[in-house]
């Protein structure tokens, strides 16, 4: 449907997988995108960006694909990090499906597993967060979903999200250490900025 955005939860459009190339990491990574998930059939500019601009994340164990889409990030993160463990959480449906679908294809499915917010234990805590998070569900929405997830950083954990400079990435790093989670732009490509956040 024209008015349905990646971020509902039950798309209705026409479900058609799209094959998308990406070499992360020098690791070639063959991913299924599709129709009414985010970045159908190519690697979205901003998810380039933190993923060239930032090294994997060597030292932790457990990370978070906040907002996974497809998956490309967590499963990045899966491939170039064999003693990581992935959990990659999505509202829309198809996203989860498909983030599965290619953490199977890829034989990660013992460390990588995508779920609905929901699903995620109550008690897991995370080494790393990383995003490329939903601007365009509106400010509020944004905020209530990073406070939500960023009390799941374990101690002296760190979270790293690109936002685009024209979509309030400074004016988002500015709340974000305000509410405790000291926030630095660490990297600036192609109009996007890297942001990372600590536990304060």
């Amino acid at each position: 449907m024209a008015d349905e955005h990646y971020f509902t939860a039950d798309p209705q459009a026409e479900f058609k997988r799209i094959p998308v190339s990406a070499n992360v990491w020098g690791h070639w990574l063959e991913l299924t995108s599709g129709s009414g998930v985010f970045a159908q059939g190519r690697l979205d500019i901003g998810t380039g960006v933190l993923l060239r601009e930032q090294s994997p994340p060597e030292e932790a164990r457990s990370v978070l694909d906040l907002g996974c889409g497809y998956g490309v990030i967590g499963l990045a993160i899966a491939v170039a990090v064999p003693d990581c463990r992935v959990t990659a959480v999505d509202v829309n449906e198809r996203a989860v499906l498909l983030a599965n679908e290619n953490a199977a294809a890829l034989r990660l499915g013992d460390r990588f597993t995508a779920c609905l917010p929901g699903e995620v234990e109550a008690d897991l805590t995370f080494d790393e967060i990383w995003s490329n998070p939903p601007i365009r569900i509106g400010k509020e929405a944004l905020h209530d979903l990073l406070l939500a997830w960023l009390p799941r950083l374990a101690p002296d954990g760190r979270a790293r999200m690109v936002v685009g400079k024209n979509l309030g990435a400074d004016s988002l790093a500015g709340w974000l250490s305000d509410q405790g989670y000291p926030t630095a732009k660490v990297a600036s490509a192609k109009g996007f900025r890297v942001l990372e956040s600590r536990r304060g």
